[in-house]
């Protein structure tokens, strides 16, 4: 077995994984905040409005597999993004425990909008592309690993 050299002080708050990780997304997250706030948008929100930009309409059972969110977290969100009128939530009529969520005319047309806002992201941020698309591929794998050691494919699914 391989011996892991976690250096000096292992417990270093500087070194940890899940600390660099915690600020880099609170970070980043706060960039999106005022390019969401013209659109009513909170980070969750948009995360959701993409998930259906790539394929609506979704069941909530999938939207939870697609973005590792459970149904109580998703649930709020869908009911503000409704209010807001972007999208629709309607019941399966073959299997009513099922609900729908659909993109209302609203929903398909902030997509245009919303196209410009990983361009801006990135002009915020200042790094080159090909580094935010290196970071994106090591996080993947991240996901992966933490998958593979919790024995599951995240929050929602059915591993």
């Amino acid at each position: 077995m391989t011996t892991v050299d976690l250096g000096e002080d292992p417990l270093a708050l500087d070194r940890q994984v899940c600390f660099a990780l915690s600020v880099a997304s609170r970070s980043v997250i706060a960039i999106y905040r005022p390019l969401l706030k013209p659109h009513g948008l909170t980070h969750p929100q948009y995360l959701v409005l993409l998930a259906l930009w790539e394929r609506a309409p979704r069941t909530v059972k999938d939207l939870c597999q697609a973005l590792r969110a459970e149904p109580a977290t998703l649930s709020p969100l869908l009911k503000r993004l409704e209010s807001l009128g972007y999208v629709t939530r309607t019941r399966n009529r073959a299997d009513e425990r099922a609900l729908s969520v659909d993109l209302t005319a609203t929903g398909r047309e902030l997509r245009k909008e919303a196209e410009k806002i990983p361009y801006q992201v990135v002009a915020k941020l200042g790094m080159d592309v090909a580094e935010l698309e290196a970071l994106h591929k090591a996080l993947g794998r991240v996901i992966a690993a933490t998958d593979r050691a919790l024995g599951t494919d995240g929050p929602g699914s059915a591993s």
